[in-house]
């Protein structure tokens, strides 16, 4: 037989197949070792055949590494396919999303234990005592691990096992995430609006649900019968949540509903972790995998029912190779395995919603709370009011009584802010200097727990100025307030109460997510201070209040996607308030307070925002009425990269040229931020009427790439700097 092998080797130009004698236990979807070249590397079996075009004397074996089952399913073999024809991209670099990095590596293996079983009674000599002890011990128990027995008995374990009256086995140890999870209670009763859903997804013959549910609806329970149903009979099940933060909260509901078949995959979990539920998934041990963005590829068979919360969450797009839209990949998985995928949101994107209109998507509402809760009542703080009252501090007079109120009743609030870090740059008020990066082009964020200034781009960490690089001057500014100096207002302000911070910086550590929130949901806290990841998705029934500082910051993006995902973010981050019996308050700050996005999202009118929305994108020919693209150039050197530019530019110009009605704008620039992590950035920005020109953009631009010198293509990207 001969082996169709793709070499783990992300190169365009070993991006194809390679052929070998495939030796005894190879099959498609294994992984091997290949002679390449003067090398033993990795590869994937992609497919085996009778014969070969080649002649048979001149192959080379390959040999299966010992993976059982094999690690690639036949679904992923086909998607892989798929994904590297429409993106665009190596089939390695697809490969490599299938699988934990580690695995790949070989850094993680398998984790076994010694564990001691009772083999025989023997004649154990009087003066023995702690042996004869032993001996009684294992006896009664039967086996135990062989670590604890030592500890217990000591070299009486060891001498008993020599003696041959215990015998040592392996055994594997499955390392748990979350192996202190507590499950929350189980099953609600359907309500009459969620049966009606259930009911709908069920007549509906298309594959995409798009379920819009206000915040508090009851989406979850929906999901989560859903999921059942498909285990009744007896398939599988993919739950996608858009952050890392939200996966223990979902998780726990999954264990709660589903024990053991419930695995989680994303990247904050230990190598070891990720390694054992990624083999549970691929055994089919576990049936049901929960993660962020990445466990669309989990290696579940048989799937019957795909979830995707929060589907406007921007994070569900990757930004690097291969950009991929997880909307996409989850909705081939749906096809493949003849199952519904359902996306569920509070605040659907522009582009989802239309489909549903439009009827390529059914369209399925939950209009009200669950129990009929009221939604909370948002309270517009006009900070152009309180700045002219000599109010500077980031706290509204409105926001300081709600609070005050909150605590006093022994409720929980939640203040939200777009932001991290002390403030958000530092400036000399001498000569105008603005403390940036060395290795992007941005400025550095100071934070005032760690004295340093950080940069968000790359990490990157400098000492804290004492005086302007520049001029000399001591008197430097902290412009912008973050969540660092948000916490040391509301401590000066309420000295007794108990504050937790959530952001990058708090969340870095392993289960940094986790611990917080759980700590939060434990009432060890009474006020959470956070960024967008407390926006969306978490339940906390104790929350009566969220405060929301600078709301309109987000609209003054040169993003045209800047009204909806403010939005988004008001409507989400409100939901946080009044999801249990007593009624929400949400006192939303901003300097714009007549702004129509923000009036939509006080009054919680989704489809009036849509409406807008949909109208002045329209007439502006902006997506989804129109595809935004843009192909990125970025090397060390700043001549390297614009040379590239070039080729690149006059390339596309000949497409622009003789496709001109399809152009909507056609232009080439240094992008917005011009260098991040050493590199330099260019761009040639295109909007066009549809997607028929995506392959003849991708074919000329990307072979432009050298060594050094990378080429990406970015269709309607998130972030435009």
């Amino acid at each position: 037989m001969t082996a169709e092998v793709i070499v783990d080797i992300a190169h365009s130009e070993v991006d194809k197949i390679f052929e070998y004698r495939a030796a005894e236990g190879v099959t498609a979807g294994c992984r091997v070792k290949v002679p390449f070249g003067s090398r033993v590397v990795d590869g994937f079996v992609m497919r085996l055949k009778e014969g070969s075009e080649y002649d048979a004397a001149k192959l080379k074996d390959v040999f299966a590494v010992a993976d059982e089952p094999p690690a690639l399913t036949e679904e992923c073999l086909r998607l892989v396919e798929e994904i590297a024809a429409r993106y665009h991209c190596p089939k390695v670099l697809v490969l490599r999303l299938f699988l934990p990095v580690e695995m790949r590596t070989g850094t993680v293996r398998e984790l076994y234990k010694n564990v001691a079983v009772f083999a025989e009674e023997i004649a154990v000599s009087s003066r023995a005592k702690t042996q004869a002890a032993a001996l009684s011990y294992m006896k009664e128990r039967g086996r135990e691990d062989y670590t604890a027995l030592r500890e217990k008995f000591g070299q009486a374990a060891a001498e008993l096992v020599k003696k041959g009256a215990l015998r040592l086995e392996k055994e594997r140890v499955v390392r748990s995430p979350y192996a202190g999870l507590s499950p929350s209670a189980a099953e609600h009763p359907l309500t009459e609006a969620q049966k009606e859903v259930l009911a709908g997804i069920a007549r509906s013959q298309k594959t995409v649900q798009l379920l819009h549910g206000v915040t508090g609806s009851g989406k979850t329970e929906i999901y989560l019968t859903l999921i059942a149903d498909a285990l009744r009979r007896g398939k599988s099940a993919l739950f996608l949540v858009p952050e890392i933060a939200l996966t223990p909260q979902m998780f726990k509901q999954l264990r709660a509903r589903f024990g053991e078949s419930a695995a989680i995959l994303h990247s904050g979990l230990s190598a070891g972790e990720r390694f054992d539920e990624w083999w549970r998934l691929r055994t089919g041990e576990a049936k049901i995998a929960i993660g962020a963005r990445s466990a669309v590829f989990a290696p579940v068979e048989n799937v019957g029912v795909i979830v995707m919360d929060e589907e406007h969450d921007q994070s569900y797009v990757s930004e690097t190779n291969p950009r991929y839209r997880t909307d996409e990949i989850a909705r081939r998985r749906a096809e493949y395995n003849g199952c519904k995928l359902i996306l569920g949101s509070a605040t659907p994107s522009v582009e989802s919603y239309l489909k549903g209109k439009e009827g390529e998507y059914e369209l399925l509402e939950l209009p009200e709370r669950i129990h009929a809760r009221p939604m909370p009542e948002i309270v517009i703080a006009d900070m152009r009011r309180e700045v002219r009252r000599g109010n500077n501090s980031a706290f509204s007079a409105v926001l300081r009584e709600e609070l005050s109120d909150c605590l006093a009743r022994g409720k929980q609030s939640i203040v939200f802010i777009n932001r991290r870090g002390f403030a958000q740059s530092v400036i000399c008020r001498e000569c105008g200097y603005v403390a940036k990066c060395a290795s992007c082009d941005v400025s550095l964020t100071y934070h005032s727990e760690e004295d340093c200034l950080k940069c968000h781009y790359c990490g990157a960490r400098y000492h804290m100025l004492s005086a302007c690089p520049a001029c000399g001057s001591i008197h430097l500014n902290y412009t912008g307030t973050g969540t660092q100096k948000v916490v040391g207002e509301l401590k000066k302000m309420y000295p007794s109460a108990r504050i937790l911070r959530m952001d990058n910086d708090t969340t870095s550590g392993k289960e940094g997510h986790y611990k917080i929130l759980k700590a939060f949901a434990a009432r060890e806290a009474d006020i959470l201070v956070g960024t967008q990841m407390v926006a969306k998705g978490h339940d906390f029934p104790a929350v009566t209040l969220v405060g929301i500082l600078d709301a309109d910051m987000s609209l003054h993006f040169s993003d045209y996607r800047s009204g909806e995902r403010t939005f988004q973010l008001v409507t989400q981050v409100s939901g946080r308030s009044g999801r249990a019996d007593e009624a929400g308050k949400v006192v939303l700050q901003t300097y714009d307070p007549e702004n129509y996005i923000l009036r939509f999202a006080v009054n919680n009118d989704y489809k009036g925002f849509f409406e807008h929305e949909t109208a002045l994108r329209k007439a502006t020919a902006f997506p989804p009425f129109a595809k935004i693209v843009r192909v990125l150039v970025t090397a060390e050197e700043d001549g390297r990269a614009l040379d590239v530019l070039k080729k690149v530019w006059f390339s596309l110009a000949e497409l622009y040229d003789a496709h001109r009605e399809e152009f909507l704008f056609f232009n080439k620039m240094r992008a917005p931020v011009k260098r991040i992590q050493n590199r330099f950035r260019y761009q040639v920005l295109m909007r066009v009427r549809g997607g028929a020109l995506l392959p003849e953009i991708y074919a000329r631009a990307l072979p432009h790439a050298s060594r050094g010198v990378s080429v990406s293509v970015e269709e309607d990207p998130n972030n435009l700097s």
